[in-house]
């Protein structure tokens, strides 16, 4: 009964292609909206400083391996030194940051549900209402009967097979679809893609700074200060050597590549 369904060509008119118009409008509008809110900040040189050195001290404990063992010293007695190092005679105030006093936190909480989950809703209401009972198109691959709730919402059809997807489902399919589109027309840094933002809600930037910069200070010292170096290319040469002698035996040798 499933392969004989047959849709009617206007649905592709006015259903498909209005639910993925407006799918994209309501990602432009949620970024430009979102810019206008937000605003333009400017981060703080202290705390962009100690991003920086926390990003530097990482790396050179992933990467230090690299580096000559004078070189390295060098690094660590900079950062770890008992009298003189950074993490030992710089102190930062504790800062911390309470949702419910922080105006600006409450700002973004506040922007971040106007801009994102309520248009998302609103929409997404009116067309399964103005859309509903709709079969709009037809994944290319079989799927299993527990796909049925996630792409046949607002239809309940028990014998209708799990591939077909209805108006409802597919305008979310779209919602969290579109990220190349987004990305296309607004570039990568936009705020159209829902999930997107709230990643970096969670996740936070790379230039983000805890809410306890001494204690993430502290941390790094004793995460350094285990370190043992080892150079990775003290045999460097040699192992290049080699290669090259292999090569050239290769190539000299009567192998039958060289035939």
């Amino acid at each position: 009964m499933a392969e004989l369904l047959l849709l009617d060509s206007s649905i592709r008119l006015w259903v498909v292609l209005p639910i993925v118009l407006m799918s994209v409008s309501l990602g432009l509008i949620r970024h430009y909206l979102g810019r206008l809110l937000r605003g333009e900040r400017r981060a703080e040189l202290e705390q962009l400083s100690d991003s920086q050195v926390l990003h530097r001290t990482k790396l050179l404990r992933e990467h230090g391996t690299y580096l000559p063992r004078q070189s390295f010293m060098m690094r660590k007695h900079f950062f770890n030194d008992a009298d003189s190092g950074f993490f030992k005679r710089t102190k930062r105030k504790a800062v911390a940051r309470n949702p419910i006093t922080d105006p600006r936190m409450l700002t973004d909480m506040m922007t971040g549900n106007l801009t994102n989950v309520l248009p998302m809703i609103l929409i997404g209401g009116w067309i399964n209402w103005a859309f509903s009972g709709f079969v709009t198109t037809k994944v290319p691959f079989p799927l299993t009967l527990r796909f049925k709730p996630m792409l046949q919402r607002g239809i309940e059809l028990v014998s209708l097979d799990p591939s077909w997807v209805s108006s409802a489902s597919w305008y979310f399919l779209n919602v969290f679809g579109l990220r190349s589109v987004y990305c296309l027309i607004l570039g990568q840094d936009h705020a159209a893609d829902p999930s997107r933002v709230l990643q970096q809600h969670m996740a936070g930037s790379a230039t983000s700074v805890p809410p306890d910069t001494n204690r993430a200070f502290k941390a790094e010292w004793e995460a350094l200060e285990m370190v043992n170096h080892q150079w990775a290319l003290e045999a460097v040469e040699d192992e290049l050597m080699d290669k090259d002698l292999n090569l050239e035996e290769f190539y000299s040798s009567d192998h039958p590549r060289n035939m």
